[in-house]
């Protein structure tokens, strides 16, 4: 630990506060102060992800100096004395934990020394500790008053999730994507008792009960186990997150509806009170996340988007919701519509359609997410507003493997059946075409759903007219050697093993069938990836330069997984935007 010791955790705030200027921005990770009158939260304004603290109910706020790396997540400690920020060195997926007072003084680094990435903290409520994980492999506590560093459990595929007020019993997580189980571990013997699976679950504030969003079922619930005994607190649909007030009175439910937009409740606690769970009404958009309680429980924080309306902070108080740092929906954002219908082999696939206005058909993209297991959802996206006014459609695709229908669509594409993943592409974009809302047809995507691009164009090379592929993988071998370990670690169980699958992995690597590709292709990747190694990319470019076939490649320096600058960002949607209308609307010229 970097730095002196001996630290008090109490509120020390900046003394100057200026007003925002105005400039459209996204801003989340919300915390507030323990008495819920301010909030810190990440905001790229001004370019790049930083930490912000911002009075509730006043536009004067202040930017906290973390350093010129980006951050991805802010916490603020329940005595207020800190701020722990989780920072992205190079934009990459490996992670550091740092903190710093809300004044800006006293920064340190805590977790993610040299090559470690250290994420999933947490404060412990009441206590000035630090809980996190580093490598998926050590479960850790620090005293950030003493700076005493505790290492609770230690295991591949771990991640620490609370710790009881006593320090006696840990929550733990174990375990390979999409097959996750907590487990309550005596810190002191190691002795394990399985609690449920799933991802999440916090201790009530005495230590007498475990809160667990448990994934046994079809469907997520929220339970309270005592002892033996198994209370379902919220169900009904996908339950997608909660949070519990520091004096255990009160939950904030938010439930995945309609295909992804998002309902929030919250739920009395008491034993002997009202369960009725109580709507959080009207919300600010139409996708709502990131639930946060003010330690002394009087308020509640929470992310709000919309179409063409970006990530904003917001709170609830009194029953009463208003904007911390948030701006408005664009006039004349088009509002998707929510497309069903069957695949191959009869399964239900949905999607989010971005149409222009008139009748079709339009030039149309089938935009793949990442994951598998996240989802489309009818938020923020510049990239389809740009397109939309440009008059090509957007069907922003939920295929097989996306979270958000169930567990069982959720395992639905893992390892061999990730054939039929390639197939429910097809079947989008056939959908698209029969029923006259596309013409010309690209298909895009990134991380995985760059993988699933690259796949759609050499399964089925003459169903599209272009593609673009950001950060996707090419060759699952490559990606297994040169990912991060605990990355590579975790995904066997959604992609396969690399060695005892190996050829099931080499037939569906899409840089074996290269050859067969018949569309354009922009190839989008950041020279800091070490998710998706850049590797993925400069062998799909190679292969294409060597074949004279028609492409670009857009690199960017200082950039990892994620396009965290605005000016990267702004240089893809120019880009991209060039491209789709080259080769879907015969605007321009080919770059290549």
């Amino acid at each position: 630990m970097e730095g002196q010791l001996h630290r008090v955790d109490v509120t020390v705030l900046p003394a100057g506060f200026s007003r925002i200027e105005s400039e459209i921005a996204g801003n989340w990770s919300p915390s507030l102060s323990p008495d819920g009158r301010h909030m810190a939260y990440v905001s790229d304004r001004g370019g790049s992800p930083a930490v912000w603290v911002q009075p509730v109910g006043s536009e004067l706020a202040f930017r906290v100096d973390t350093g010129p790396e980006p951050v991805s997540a802010v916490r603020w400690s329940s005595g207020g004395g800190w701020l722990a920020c989780q920072i992205a060195p190079g934009g990459a997926p490996r992670q550091e934990i740092w903190l710093v007072r809300p004044d800006g003084s006293d920064l340190h680094r805590v977790a993610g020394f040299g090559a470690d990435t250290a994420d999933n903290m947490r404060w412990l409520p009441g206590r000035p500790v630090l809980a996190l994980t580093e490598n998926l492999t050590s479960a850790v506590l620090i005293d950030v008053t003493t700076g005493d560093r505790t290492v609770v459990a230690e295991g591949p595929l771990l991640s620490l999730l609370d710790v009881d007020p006593a320090g006696r019993s840990a929550l733990l997580r174990y375990g390979p994507r999409g097959a996750r189980s907590i487990v309550l571990r005596d810190v002191a013997t190691g002795a394990e008792k399985p609690v449920t699976r799933g991802e999440r679950a916090v201790f009530s504030p005495g230590g007498g009960c475990v809160y667990a969003l448990s994934q046994d079922g079809e469907f997520p619930v929220l339970l309270r186990i005592t002892g033996d005994a198994v209370e379902v607190l919220a169900s009904g649909g996908e339950v997608e997150d909660f949070t519990i007030t520091a004096d255990g009175r009160t939950a904030a439910v938010v439930w995945n509806v309609r295909g992804g937009e998002s309902e929030v409740a919250l739920i009395g606690l008491d034993h002997d009170g009202d369960r009725a769970p109580h709507p959080v009404t009207p919300l600010p958009g139409l996708v709502v996340g990131e639930l946060t309680w003010s330690f002394d429980g009087s308020v509640l924080g929470f992310t709000a988007e919309g179409p063409g309306q970006p990530h904003g902070v917001w709170v609830c108080e009194s029953g009463q919701i208003r904007a911390v740092s948030a701006e408005p929906a664009a006039a004349g954002a088009v509002r998707p519509r929510l497309l069903s219908f069957p695949a191959h082999d009869g399964l239900t696939l949905t999607g989010w359609l971005f149409a222009p206005a008139g009748p079709g058909p339009h030039p149309a993209v089938v935009w793949l997410h990442g994951g598998p297991e996240a989802q489309e959802r009818p938020g923020h996206g510049p990239l389809f507003q740009s397109l939309v006014d440009r008059g090509i459609a957007v069907f922003a695709a939920n295929v097989r493997g996306s979270s958000g229908f169930g567990r069982s669509f959720v395992d639905a594409d893992n390892v061999a059946l990730r054939y039929g993943a390639i197939e429910d592409v097809r079947t989008c974009a056939d959908h698209l075409r029969s029923t006259g809302i596309a013409g010309r047809i690209g298909v895009m995507g990134r991380s995985y759903g760059g993988y699933l691009t690259l796949a759609a164009l050499t399964w089925h090379p003459d169903l599209f007219d272009v593609g673009v592929d950001i950060c996707g993988m090419s060759d699952f071998a490559t990606f297994y050697q040169h990912t991060e370990p605990w990355i590579a670690a975790a995904a066997v169980s959604k992609y396969g093993h690399p060695d005892h699958d190996a050829d099931l992995l080499r037939d569906l690597s899409p840089i074996h069938r290269i050859d067969r590709l018949r569309a354009p292709l922009l190839v989008v990747h950041g020279e800091n990836d070490s998710n998706v190694p850049v590797i993925e990319a400069t062998r799909v470019v190679e292969a294409l330069a060597a074949r004279d076939h028609p492409h670009r490649y857009l690199l960017f320096p200082g950039e990892g997984h994620e396009l965290l600058h605005r000016t990267a960002r702004a240089t893809f949607l120019r880009e991209t935007l060039a491209w789709l209308e080259t080769h879907l609307c015969g605007l321009g010229h080919t770059r290549e």
